[in-house]
């Protein structure tokens, strides 16, 4: 009897942690697809109207970055110029033509993503519901963001460079690379930023540097905004230090690509409810690509946490 007392404790507690989880995702699975009725009502596809007027004014041959952009309304561009510049071709077509290709684009990066993290991976699809939320708002708005999520989760130096040149934050990530001393990782993805801004300067010399002159913390805008530096500059500027110093402690540890991740996502001094859908991204598995083979290896796969310290 005592034996069997001692036992149920310790049963009972993985349960309760996998009673929690699917809780939470529920929740979050529910809350997306009232998010994504809500935005497809009122908004729906507005974050392409910005990149489609950045591609048509570089068809125009007009500057990039307008000095009198309003940096709260829902065209303005904060991007590099490559997005744009692929933009160029979609451009030419009618908006509706040009965003729905836009948006089946997007579905695929979602859908790339997911197989990507393995869809026979239990975590995908509880980390998917839990982050439905901003998930739906940016299919439902046709947000880059699906874009940068694929770009990370397939956790390579060259998809790496590509994410920061869609949207500069990604570049954190890279301290996964730094933390564990894995040079030629970080080299090449070095190299790939290089190269990727030689071409856009290449293509857009003026808007190339006037992006260089144009960004800067004065683009937050007034929005509903869900970073520290709403609250205090210096407080973000601190906890965004003590993240990448965490994130360069735990780089070692199967925690640490998660971490830097994160980084890569709160560092950003606008954070909208979308940008956390690249948290999705958290559960790749870079040390395949450093190893180069196509799937997990058994030692990875026993590596992946697990709540409660028990597993099905």
């Amino acid at each position: 009897m005592k034996s069997t007392s001692t036992a149920t404790p310790e049963r009972t507690r993985p349960s309760l942690v996998w009673v929690a989880i699917g809780m939470a995702a529920l929740v979050g699975l529910f809350t997306g697809l009232a998010t994504l009725w809500l935005h497809l009502r009122l908004d729906p596809l507005v974050d392409v109207r910005a990149y489609y007027d950045a591609g048509a004014r570089l068809n125009a041959g007009l500057p990039l970055y307008p000095a009198d952009a309003n940096p709260d309304a829902a065209e303005f561009y904060r991007y590099p110029p490559l997005l744009a510049i692929c933009f160029r071709p979609l451009a030419l077509l009618p908006f509706p033509v040009a965003a729905g290709i836009w948006e089946l684009l997007l579905i695929g990066c979602l859908v790339a993503t997911l197989w990507r993290l393995g869809i026979r991976n239990r975590w995908t699809w509880i980390a998917g519901a839990a982050l439905a939320p901003p998930i739906a708002w940016t299919m439902a708005i046709g947000q880059a963001q699906a874009l940068v999520t694929l770009l990370t989760a397939v956790a390579a130096p060259w998809s790496l460079a590509v994410a920061v040149n869609v949207k500069l934050f990604p570049a954190f990530v890279a301290l996964w690379w730094v933390g564990r001393r894995e040079w030629r990782a970080l080299l090449r993805f070095l190299a790939w930023i290089v190269g990727l801004g030689l071409f856009q300067l290449a293509l857009e010399p003026a808007n190339s540097i006037a992006f260089l002159q144009q960004t800067g913390l004065r683009q937050v805008g007034d929005v509903n905004n869900l970073s520290p530096y709403a609250e205090s500059p210096f407080l973000w500027a601190v906890l965004l230090t003590a993240g990448i110093l965490v994130a360069l402690r735990l780089a070692p540890s199967r925690w640490g690509w998660a971490a830097a991740v994160a980084v890569s996502v709160f560092a950003t001094p606008r954070l909208l409810l979308y940008v956390l859908s690249t948290l999705l991204a958290a559960l790749a598995d870079p040390r395949r690509v450093l190893q180069g083979g196509p799937g997990l290896s058994e030692p990875t796969r026993q590596a992946r946490p697990i709540p409660g310290g028990a597993d099905e």
